[in-house]
């Protein structure tokens, strides 16, 4: 393990990432957090106000780089290797709520940061390296335009899908998955009729860029 006086800013910042949230529940998305988290790893706390230098967005910004982290780490590749494609997302969207359920108030926070209009650009950047992880570990390849509507609407589910989780209380979060199960069966029973009407087979051979396309957030 590198010697905490021997870190880079980046280093640091990577290091007290998954702490911060845990501190950010009690003491917001603060200078305080950093500090906390700062004493546990045994930095220097001024060294790590550096590290976090543009605020609380910078310190979202890195817990949820561990979260892509350690939802790789969760399910490898050759675990994803075995699922379907449906499967794949469900189940990576799924392990980021497993990771962010401890520190469910911290990402009430952090939403709330996030939704300001100053931080909007930085929102949207956030939530389309979620999805760009996702589909990445799910092994999409694409290059044209799939490739940026597939990453615009998995961000639009995985946030509205987090709106849900936040005030979720049911055992294991089962509300939240039933939302994320009932969007993703909706378009497929979608999809599978549109296929007979057309032609296009059975539903295996359905377009998983027209799968993810028609996901949306719920009605109103």
């Amino acid at each position: 393990m590198t010697d905490p006086q021997d870190m880079t800013l980046d280093e640091i910042r990577a290091a007290l990432a998954p702490l911060l949230a845990r501190h950010a529940a009690f003491d917001g998305w603060r200078p305080q957090a950093v500090a906390m988290a700062a004493q546990e790893k045994g930095v220097d706390p001024d060294v790590a106000q550096l590290a976090f230098a543009n605020g609380p967005v910078d310190m979202i910004d890195a817990w949820f780089a561990a979260i892509d982290a350690a939802m790789l780490d969760r399910l490898p590749a050759e675990t994803l290797a075995t699922m379907s494609i449906r499967r794949k997302i469900t189940a990576l969207i799924e392990a980021r709520l497993a990771l962010l359920a401890p520190d469910r108030e911290a990402l009430r926070r952090a939403l709330a940061i996030l939704a300001l209009p100053t931080n909007a650009a930085r929102a949207a950047k956030l939530a389309w390296r979620a999805a760009d992880v996702m589909w990445r570990a799910a092994g999409d390849t694409a290059t044209d335009l799939n490739h940026y509507s597939k990453r615009m609407t998995l961000s639009a589910v995985y946030a509205s899908t987090l709106l849900v989780f936040v005030d979720d209380d049911s055992a294991g979060h089962a509300d939240s998955r039933a939302f994320l199960a009932r969007r993703i069966e909706g378009v497929m029973r979608f999809e599978k009729a549109k296929a007979k009407l057309t032609g296009a087979g059975g539903g295996d051979r359905l377009s998983l860029s027209r799968f993810i396309g028609r996901l949306r957030y719920p009605a109103v």
